[in-house]
C-alpha cells in the first residue's frame, strides 16, 4: 500500500502545481492567457477567464496540495479528502470540455489521472475499512458464508 500513497501524494502534487500556475495566469491575465483567446469561451457563461482561473487555482490547485499534505502528515482523513478532490478534477474537465466544445490531450491526459486518483483513494478507503467500504466489505464476507 506505500506505492498507493507515494503515487497520490505525487498525482496531488503534479496536479495541484500546475493548477494553481494554469490558475495564476488565468487571474493575472483574464483576457489571454497562456495565449488564450477570449471567443473560446464562447459556449460558456464567462466573457473571461477570471472566474475559470480563480476555480482552478482555490479548488483544483489548493485543494490537490491540500490533499498532498494530508498524504504527508499521515491523516485519517486521506481516503475522503483525496476522493473529493479527485472527483472535482474530474468534473472540471468535463464541464470544461463541454463548455469549450473541445478535448484536446491536456483533457485526456488530466481526466485519466482524476479517475486514477479516485480508484486509489477508494483502495486507501478499503485499507482501512473506512465508510462506505466497511459496509461493503462487511456485506462480502456476510455473502461468502
Amino acid at each position: 500500500m506505500k506505492i498507493v500513497y507515494r503515487l497520490l501524494l505525487i498525482l496531488h502534487l503534479i496536479v495541484g502545481i500546475g493548477a494553481m500556475a494554469g490558475g495564476l495566469e488565468a487571474i493575472l491575465n483574464p483576457q489571454s492567457p497562456m495565449g488564450m483567446p477570449t471567443t473560446t469561451l464562447k459556449n460558456s457563461p464567462f466573457t473571461n477567464f477570471l472566474i475559470p482561473g480563480i476555480i482552478l487555482f482555490v479548488v483544483i490547485g489548493l485543494g490537490n496540495i491540500i490533499s498532498a499534505l494530508v498524504f504527508i502528515f499521515k491523516t485519517k482523513l486521506q481516503g475522503y479528502i483525496s476522493g473529493v478532490i479527485s472527483f472535482a478534477l474530474v468534473i472540471w474537465i468535463i464541464v470544461q470540455c463541454i463548455m469549450l466544445n473541445d478535448i484536446v490531450f491536456l483533457h485526456v491526459l488530466f481526466f485519466s489521472i482524476g479517475v486514477v486518483q479516485a480508484v486509489l483513494s477508494i483502495a486507501v478507503l478499503f485499507e482501512r475499512r473506512q465508510f462506505p467500504t466497511n459496509i461493503i466489505l462487511s456485506l462480502y464476507s456476510k455473502l461468502r458464508r
